[in-house]
């Protein structure tokens, strides 16, 4: 697998927002991000932060409001029928666990344990959590390949949950690996309800979600992730042709350790 499979071209669609993005307001996500001091999101105060957020962004009730995750591409292995495979219409592909394959196909994905956490709430409307969407979510496995498509006997590491009453959706999965040409990542795409989530036509925002490089680097020193060792030493966020724009509203939080496994909060904000 080459790094060119994975290029991904935006379109100017893209370009322009980023050149309509204010300067003043990079600089104080820059800070923010630095910031050691939290403020709920009005959801719940695990993995919610300001990030992201502007002075312009505080409402009368002292919280602050969600900027909503910017639009990514999908990127060649989406597995929703956009681009071959569909694994939303594969039985028991609404799951929690995605390690394993599920249906006919057999296999599980090793590596770390990652516990992802993501709070979808509206940006519109003062982070309220979004109750009953669909998140369907997809990543490589640690050797950086994809199921359906570089392992098509697999289906693991992909998986579809509905928000609970906290806009809340919790995965259990891997940490996932690097390939060359990117930086870590996971692939996530929001449908308004589970009844929805069955083709990429329904789909209301696809983002991506990036990783601390320390704990990048502290996961790719144990057995069997040395080549996404050897691929970050050669990359950097700056560099990544998807977050070289930033990384503010899609950096998740990471705690953990390699033999207790990690956990990784984002709040995900969209204009619902």
């Amino acid at each position: 697998m080459s790094g060119d499979n994975h290029n991904h071209d935006k379109g100017l669609e893209h370009d322009l927002r980023i050149l309509a993005r204010r300067q003043d307001r990079r600089q104080v996500l820059q800070w923010m991000a630095g910031a050691t001091l939290l403020v709920g999101c009005g959801v719940g105060t695990e993995g919610i932060g300001i990030e992201g957020a502007g002075a312009e962004d505080v409402g009368s009730d002292g919280l602050a409001n969600c900027s909503t995750i910017p639009e990514e591409t999908q990127g060649p292995y989406p597995g929703d029928g956009s681009n071959g495979p569909n694994a939303l219409t594969l039985s028991g592909i609404v799951r929690g666990d995605i390690r394993s394959s599920i249906g006919s196909a057999t296999g599980t994905a090793a590596g770390i344990v990652l516990t992802l956490k993501l709070t979808l709430v509206s940006s519109t409307r003062s982070c309220t959590p979004l109750s009953g969407y669909a998140i369907y979510l997809w990543h490589c496995d640690r050797d950086g390949k994809y199921s359906m498509y570089d392992l098509p006997a697999q289906n693991y590491l992909r998986g579809v949950q509905a928000t609970d009453s906290n806009g809340v959706v919790t995965f259990t999965t891997i940490f996932p690996g690097c390939y060359a040409g990117r930086m870590p990542h996971i692939h996530f795409e929001v449908y308004p309800s589970l009844a929805k989530a069955t083709s990429a036509a329904n789909k209301i925002k696809t983002s991506q979600l990036a990783l601390p490089v320390e704990a990048c680097k502290t996961v790719y020193a144990t057995t069997g992730y040395t080549t996404s060792a050897s691929n970050l030493s050669r990359l950097s966020y700056a560099q990544d042709n998807v977050f070289r724009d930033g990384t503010s509203l899609q950096m998740a939080s990471v705690t953990g350790s390699t033999t207790a496994g990690y956990i990784a909060t984002l709040p995900v904000a969209i204009p619902a």
